[in-house]
């Protein structure tokens, strides 16, 4: 059963145990005795130890104790070895001082009395343990013959209880038994028929009892198992001390039984306890046991074969079991039955028990004693320890059979009432009072206890209480609006609530009100409904290599007020004490895997409310062990069978065997493989060469990889004999005009079979009768020279050795050298197809004049100039290869509009033969290619200027230009297109009427009569309107480079650089730039490469240096300038200087870098193109962090961030610097 399982179902007993509990009434209230604890009623003592009589009770008051012996008083203080423990009633007899148990034996009863009433305990009969010894016995040696059967009787002496019967030998060892041999229920030894291996001298009868844990002994049996012969030479040496079993020789004989006897028996067993039945038969083979139920099925759910299928045991016996059992015997002899009769009686047992009853005085009660038995029990009732016919009558009791009835019942009229049901075979005793009490409720359920149950679980909340008359009980949740009766809710009659499948909204406080015609009392309690521990990942079957570390993981979800405790099983147990076993929070971790760690491997994770489990597999594995034991059989000339045995294969399956074989003749030391077998054989039928010193080993592989090799067998040497094959390979051409040469793949050593190998080699050109040969050795070609060119010969290689010719060799034919073609291909046409593809055909030459193997045709072709132009183009020579008998070919490729040349020739093994005679052909004209450039220049507000270049490949004679074009608004949405057709001989126009600050996108293509040809395209915009836009101001602290940003995207800009003196008067401004943002990304082009970005540089370091020079000039013309002092009465934030502390202007370095603006590109027109940046302008890499004024416009620090130290803030006395008079940009 599962956890999950196993935990409800206990929870649901437990609430049908705490639902029929009996009554209990609080101890602090008057009540008449209870026995709570007693000893057995069949009570077997050790007589070496004090004799212990056991009799608890509880009452209000405490009750008082006695006893009677055999049915008299037994004054305890009388006998000074006797004594009662304080407020007990349980006996304590002293037997240490040498008396004797049995003197105290009998049957003793206890009796707890009050003021209330008197309770009685069962009858205990109390009995000495018994361990007698054996008695004094010689036992003569049997002589039994082979084959017969034989009984060693073991007859323990009585003991009390019985004694554990079994047989050993000399040294302490069980005797081992088999469905031949085995020990009957009664401890005799049993053999179906002996065998000479039976013969011993130590067979041993022991008999263990329990209560004294001693053992006794027989004396040792001997046994001498003989045949007749053997039997006949020493007849005479053990007539007259020996039992003799056997007076005929023994043959094979069909079954008979040993026990039981006869063909029928029978067997009486009480209900409740075990059924033991047994058939053991003798015969000759050894008969084999089975069992059928005639009258029905055997209970296998409580039903086990032992001794071999000889004995049939049935726990927990039922009425059903009883009816009829028939065992059979059975050899190939023949079968023999035996039927046992069960019948079931039962001692009595309780239907229903009486419980102690408490009654509010003039209420009505019962008291119930219902048992049942086979026979069917007598039931007798008595009142205080007295038969209930010697008491008084009183009116509100009346005896019918099994029930007692009060009605009206009085105050002072509370007894105990003893209840006996009995027959043959034993009897049940049984008190319960009557409590006649006037009791307000009481709840007895510890206030503001918390339950706490799983989700989905049933939850059970107790309201134990207590009244007389019997408090009636109500529950209530949280706002007592409703009493808590029906679904989800079952309440019970003992109080207790039961919420058949608890969920998070039955948590809460819960109120149980207790009530009777007394009183009101009340409990709260509360329920917490937890989350369900469940495994998330359960623990996977792994398959690991021995020496590696394996992982198995247990993650778990749980509620998170419930902390959950992982424990690890191995094969159910807990794990070794190994450090190699690593429990962490969710997983376990297993170093250095052995073999003795497979196994299953379960994870438990427990909380104090549940637990979940979930288990996984660990194989071990590891490369098998090497094959052993090899062994050569069936030896013959050219083949050899081989046995060996497998080796552990370590938990993963042999998948074949490898045989590798050793030349120790040829290749002495290598190993070669030679053949391959499943796993599953043992054996492999070798196939051998002849010429051999074999030694073969074999390799086991399973799914780790292969063994080591086993040991080499015994060396087989085989014969040398004639070559069974001859060379492979063979090839016949050749290497010079005038020679043949012939080559084979070398024999190998194993495929000589002798020694002495060599090879003829024989040849003759093909149509001709006589063969020339040549025998050679060592080598794997042979040269025939003075050969005709290009002529069939037909070769053969053979083995020779110095046993013999190999078989008749195969003939291949071949050809002698080849030498170049002698001819051109005629009749070489050309064609055309289009301006760059042309279809080539020629005839093909004639075999004789080929001298050689036919490779193909070339066509070496080449353009001699273009139409357009009268001087040679000098274009390299190609070639075209066309392999096999081809007679045309495609040359594609070529350029329009020019002239191209060609010649064709064939190719054999040797190299080309002569050209043909040359051809000249015409490509026609096709579409232009790209014009060469696109610039746009002299930007205004409603015009552009445009300059091309004509395509650098036209293809033929130019008919004219189309010019494409568009505006590109701030979202790049494109307007409507136009479209103008310019004649061929122009290169530049101004395109009028455009809109101002716009955006155009341009597209320009070239055209000839084939078409247009691909165009290129370029971007640029319109100038903006000054009276739209105000003149931006930025402060300018002494650099040479500034960096704009906040720029649009697809708009143009004009910048001017002015320098104002100490009164903010203008000193000086310099020319307007003009410079227009990009206003697309153009990516993959580098802008420090663009020529708007270089130009834009250069235009900006004029301006500033020009400034320079007038500062220069007009302060060497005005002196020093009381720069400090007119910053500090202006105060004005927009010419501070940048500077720290106390310094007054920053200084210029003539040694800085002027260094451009970077992440843009301005040709020399001014014409801006987008690059990556996503900025108008992409910062310079030196420049600082840049910030924006809350207008949008552009602002930053200059190109380089000088570090200054503390000691140059210094004010200088040297006239400062003339770029310190330059504050802004205006």
């Amino acid at each position: 059963m599962d956890g999950p399982t196993a935990t409800a179902t206990a929870l649901l007993l437990g609430l049908l145990a705490h639902v029929a509990s009996p009554l209990e009434v609080p101890l602090d209230l008057p009540q008449p005795p209870t026995i709570t604890h007693q000893s057995p009623k069949d009570y077997i003592v050790d007589p070496r130890e004090n004799i212990i009589v056991r009799c608890e009770a509880k009452g209000k008051p405490h009750p008082s104790f006695s006893w009677t012996r055999n049915g008299m008083h037994f004054d305890v203080d009388e006998d000074p070895k006797v004594a009662m423990k304080p407020h007990s009633g349980t006996l304590v007899i002293d037997i240490s001082g040498g008396e004797k148990a049995e003197m105290y034996e009998g049957v003793y009863q206890c009796t707890a009395r009050n003021e209330h009433g008197t309770a009685v305990s069962n009858n205990i009969a109390i009995r000495q343990s018994r361990s007698p010894l054996w008695s004094k016995e010689r036992n003569q040696p049997i002589v039994v013959q082979e084959g017969v059967a034989l009984v060693l009787e073991c007859r323990p002496p009585a003991g009390l209880p019985p004694p554990i019967v079994f047989w050993m030998d000399n040294n302490f060892q069980k005797l081992s038994q088999s469905p031949r041999v085995s020990q009957g229920l009664n401890g005799d030894l049993y053999f179906s028929n002996v065998v000479p291996s039976d013969s011993r001298s130590d067979y041993i009868c022991y008999a263990r009892f329990p209560h004294t844990q001693t053992i006794q002994q027989k004396q040792p049996i001997t046994v001498r198992v003989m045949n007749m012969d053997a039997i006949n030479e020493t007849m005479a040496a053990f007539l007259n001390d020996t039992d003799f079993f056997g007076d005929g020789p023994a043959e094979d004989r069909r079954p008979t039984f040993l026990v039981p006897q006869g063909t029928t028996s029978s067997k009486m067993v009480l209900r409740g306890h075990v059924l033991e039945m047994e058939c053991i038969a003798e015969g000759l083979p050894t008969p084999e046991v089975s069992w059928v139920k005639v009258s029905g099925e055997l209970p296998h759910n409580r039903l086990s074969l032992l001794n071999f299928h000889k004995t049939l045991r049935i726990t927990g016996v039922t009425e059903a079991d009883a009816g009829q059992y028939r065992c059979t015997a059975k050899n190939r002899l023949g079968t023999i039955h035996h039927t046992i009769t069960v019948n079931v009686k039962a001692a009595p047992y309780w239907i229903m028990a009486p419980n102690n009853l408490v009654l509010a005085p003039l209420e009505n009660g019962q008291l119930i004693c219902r048992a049942s038995g086979n026979p069917k029990p007598a039931i007798s009732w008595a009142m205080n320890g007295v038969p209930i016919h010697n008491v008084p009558h009183d009116p509100s009791r009346r005896v019918e059979d099994d029930t007692i009835m009060f009605t009206d019942v009085q105050s002072g009229s509370s007894a105990v009432y003893q209840c006996n049901a009995s027959n043959d075979h034993g009897y049940l005793l049984a008190n319960a009072f009557v409590n006649v009490l006037a009791e307000p409720p009481r709840v007895l359920t510890p206030p503001n206890k918390v339950y706490q149950v799983i989700r989905n679980k049933p939850a059970i909340l107790d309201c134990s209480s207590f009244g007389s008359p019997l408090p009636k009980i109500t529950w209530f949740k949280e706002s007592r609006s409703s009493v808590l009766d029906g679904d989800p809710y079952t309440a019970h009659d003992n109080g207790t609530l039961e919420v058949r499948t608890a969920h998070s909204s039955n948590s809460g406080k819960y109120t149980c009100v207790a009530r009777n015609s007394l009183g009101i009392s009340e409990n709260h309690v509360y329920l917490e409904v937890k989350e369900p521990t469940r495994i998330l990942k359960q623990p996977e079957y792994k398959v690991v290599l021995r020496n590696r570390d394996v992982v198995f993981e247990c993650k778990v979800t749980h509620d998170s007020s419930l902390m959950p405790t992982v424990t690890w099983l191995k094969d159910d147990d807990e794990l070794p004490d190994d450090e190699r076993f690593v429990v962490d929070v969710d997983s376990l971790t297993i170093k250095d895997v052995t073999e003795s760690d497979a196994g299953t491997y379960t994870c438990i994770m427990n909380t104090t409310l549940d637990q979940d489990s979930a288990s996984a597999k660990l194989t071990v594995v590891e490369y098998p062990d090497p094959p052993s034991d090899l062994e050569l059989t069936d030896h013959r000339s050219r083949s050899v069978q081989l046995t060996w045995t497998p080796g552990d294969d370590h938990n993963s399956p042999i998948k074949k065997f490898l045989i590798q074989y050793e030349d120790a003749l040829h290749d002495h030391g290598k190993w070669h493989n030679l053949t391959e077998v499943p796993g599953t054989k043992t054996t492999a039928h070798l196939k051998l060469s002849p010429y051999v010193h074999y030694s073969f080993r074999v390799l086991a592989l399973n799914s780790v990889g292969y063994s080591e090799p086993s040991q080499p067998s015994q060396q087989y040497k085989t014969n040398p004999a004639a070559p069974d094959e001859n060379p492979a390979g063979v090839k016949a051409t050749g290497t010079e005009h005038n020679n043949l040469v012939i080559s084979w793949k070398p024999m190998t050593a194993l495929q000589s079979n002798g020694p002495g190998l060599q090879y003829k080699v024989s040849w003759r050109q093909k149509n001709v009768d006589e063969w020339l040969s040549s025998t050679v050795a060592n080598v794997s070609k042979f040269t025939v020279s003075g050969t005709p060119t290009f002529v069939p010969y037909e070769v053969q290689v053979q083995a020779v050795n110095k046993h013999g010719a190999g078989p008749e060799p195969g003939t291949v034919v071949g050809y002698s050298g080849e030498d170049l073609p002698v001819a051109a291909p005629d009749n070489v046409q050309v064609r055309v197809v289009n301006s760059t593809l042309a279809d080539v055909h020629w005839d093909p030459v004639s075999a004789e004049s080929l001298r050689g193997h036919l490779n193909g045709y070339k066509i070496y072709y080449w353009r001699e100039r273009s139409l357009h132009k009268r001087n040679p183009h000098h274009s390299e020579q190609q070639i075209l290869t066309f392999n096999g008998n081809k007679t045309h070919g495609k040359l594609p490729g070529l350029h329009p509009y020019s002239i191209y040349n060609l010649n064709v020739r064939v190719f054999n093994g040797r190299g080309d033969g002569p050209a043909s005679s040359t051809k000249q052909f015409k490509t026609p004209e096709g579409v232009p290619g790209q014009p060469s450039f696109l610039r746009i220049t002299k930007p205004s507000l409603d015009s552009l200027n445009l300059e091309w270049g004509p395509p650098a490949h036209p293809n033929g004679l130019l008919t004219g230009y189309t010019l494409k074009y568009q505006s590109v608004n701030s979202t790049n949405d494109l307007g409507p297109v136009e479209k103008l057709k310019l004649p061929p001989n122009e290169t530049s126009m101004t395109l009028h009427n455009l809109k101002y600050s716009t955006r155009y996108k341009f597209y320009f293509s070239a055209e000839t009569v084939k078409g247009q040809g691909p165009s290129i395209s370029e971007e640029a915009v319109t100038v903006i309107d000054e009276g739209n836009e105000d003149w931006m101001k930025e402060l300018v602290n002494g650099s040479q480079t500034y960096v704009l940003k906040g720029l649009k995207e697809g708009l143009a800009y004009k910048v001017r650089v002015v320098a104002k003196g100490h009164s903010d008067e203008t000193v000086h401004s310099s020319e307007e730039l003009l410079v227009t943002v990009p206003a697309m990304a153009s990516r993959q082009v580098d802008i420090a490469t663009q020529g708007w970005f270089i130009g834009l540089m250069c235009a900006i370091a004029l301006l500033i240096l020009v400034l320079l020079i007038v500062c220069f000039i007009k302060r060497n013309k005005g002196g020093k300038y009381p720069v400090k002092e007119k910053e500090d009465a202006h105060a004005d934030p927009e010419v501070q200087p940048m500077k720290e502390d106390d310094c007054t202007f920053g200084e210029y370095s003539d040694s800085e870098d002027h260094k451009p603006l970077k992440g843009s590109r301005t040709s020399s027109n001014g014409t801006v193109k987008r690059d990556d940046s996503d900025d108008s302008l992409v910062d310079y890499g030196d420049v600082g962090d840049p910030q924006f004024n809350e207008d949008g416009s552009f602002i930053g620090q200059y190109s380089g961030k000088k570090e200054r130290d503390t000691a140059e803030c210094i004010e200088s006395s040297e006239a400062p610097s003339p770029i310190n008079a330059m504050n802004s940009f205006v």
